[in-house]
């Protein structure tokens, strides 16, 4: 049987099957919430996030680890959460707090035809550099971070909770050796996109992270500069990179919008490649780590 009459057993997905799934999925936990939920440092207690943080093992190594890493390069070693949230921000934590939390819901569960680590690695790429770009660009580090790291979240939901549709979707993709959203459009009529954004709205991310999840593949509706603009540009920089280590990985196609309006040199560019790969592993490492 080919792949193709593999394909034409596999019915297309309802979207409100997908949001059902969503709205069955357990609440995150509340210093998630508190983080993903309000953007802004000045809407969240320090003090709360700190004492929170404190009280979980797991996640104060990791913020530890993460505030000594040459991610931020600080000149003296940090010793303490408070320390470390004082000196990196309240936003940083977030990327440790975060990761930790999905990597818990979509643990690395690798199956025939699909690398869930591979993702998680394009995941912490794409962050990584939206990071150095938004650094350029001079606009906000952290948010481009955040939004780096969940823009992909919508194929875990997919592949996690419709696995064998999903299989349609790899076999597909191999046959026709086209993009993940193309193959997950045409086999399911449901994309990764699509279900990123629900997931985001359904728990609650900030209208900012839910905007850039739901542009990174189409950021020309948005305004020029935009967060969905950065993570699109550095999705696709990732992909080229190569850093997933992912078999016949393709570059997904670049909107000319988003890239003229980004307005960065040759040089520029060839300086976001270089510090993406130096900070790459460093930060995989930390965040995609169990300890």
């Amino acid at each position: 049987m080919t792949n193709a009459m593999r394909d034409a057993h596999i019915e297309k997905l309802h979207f409100n099957q997908v949001i059902n799934q969503i709205r069955d999925l357990p609440a995150l936990p509340a210093i998630v919430q508190d983080l993903m939920k309000n953007i802004g440092p000045d809407e969240t207690d320090i003090n709360v996030i700190t004492r929170k943080v404190s009280m979980d093992q797991g996640l104060s190594a990791k913020t530890l680890q993460f505030a000594n890493s040459s991610f931020y390069g600080l000149q003296s070693k940090v010793t303490t959460i408070q320390q470390a949230i004082t000196l990196i921000g309240i936003n940083a934590v977030r990327h440790v707090v975060t990761a930790s939390a999905l990597t818990g819901y979509f643990p690395p569960n690798n199956w025939a035809g699909f690398d869930f680590f591979a993702l998680w690695r394009h995941s912490v790429a794409t962050a990584v550099c939206s990071r150095v770009l938004a650094r350029h660009l001079h606009v906000n580090q952290d948010y481009a971070f955040t939004a780096g790291l969940l823009h992909d979240i919508g194929r875990l939901v997919l592949v996690t909770y419709f696995r064998n549709e999903y299989e349609a979707v790899i076999a597909y993709r191999a046959e026709h050796d086209c993009h993940w959203l193309v193959a997950e459009q045409e086999v399911l009529g449901v994309d990764h996109v699509m279900a990123g954004e629900a997931l985001a709205a359904h728990w609650n991310f900030s209208d900012t992270i839910r905007h850039a999840i739901a542009g990174h593949h189409n950021p020309e509706q948005q305004k020029v500069r935009s967060l969905a603009s950065i993570v699109h540009i550095a999705d696709a920089i990732a992909h080229a990179l190569d850093l997933s280590h992912l078999e016949n990985d393709l570059v997904p196609p670049v909107s000319h919008v988003a890239w003229v309006g980004l307005d960065l040199s040759e040089e520029v560019y060839l300086q976001v490649f270089h510090e993406t790969e130096l900070l790459f592993d460093e930060v995989s490492r930390v965040l995609l780590t169990e300890k």
